[in-house]
C-alpha cells in the first residue's frame, strides 16, 4: 500500500455540517459543527475504535479548526474534544469565543432536543 493511500485526509462536509478524516476510504472519525452567523459551534467528535490512539482526533480538529480561520469565522467549543484541544493550543484563542445558555440553546433548537 503506499502512503499516499494511508496518510490520513480531512475534508469538510457542509451537508452533513462536520468535518471529517478519512483513511484510504474509509471514515475514520467526524467533528459535527452547525453555523450561527459567524460563529462554528462545534458539539460532537469522534473517532472510530479501530482507529483509536492514533492521534486521528487531534489531527481532524486542528484543521477543521485552521479551516475555520481561513473562512473568517469563530469558534465556540460546545464538544468536549474540542475544548480540550483549544486549552492546549493556544493558537485559536483569538478566534474562540465563550460557550453561552444562548449558544447552548440556540444549538438545542438547531438539533431539535426538546
Amino acid at each position: 500500500m503506499t502512503e499516499s493511500a494511508t496518510t490520513p485526509v480531512v475534508r469538510r462536509n457542509d451537508d452533513r455540517h462536520r468535518y471529517e478524516i478519512l483513511v484510504g476510504e474509509q471514515r475514520a472519525g467526524l467533528t459535527a459543527y452547525r453555523d450561527r452567523d459567524e460563529q462554528r459551534v462545534f458539539f460532537h467528535t469522534e473517532v472510530d475504535e479501530a482507529y483509536a490512539g492514533q492521534g486521528l482526533a487531534s489531527l481532524l480538529v486542528e484543521q477543521a479548526l485552521t479551516d475555520v480561520r481561513a473562512a473568517g469565522k469563530r469558534i465556540v467549543p460546545v464538544c468536549p474534544y474540542v475544548a480540550k484541544f483549544l486549552k492546549k493550543h493556544d493558537e485559536f484563542a483569538d478566534i474562540t469565543d465563550p460557550v453561552t445558555p444562548e449558544v447552548l440553546e440556540w444549538l438545542d433548537a438547531q438539533l431539535a432536543r426538546r
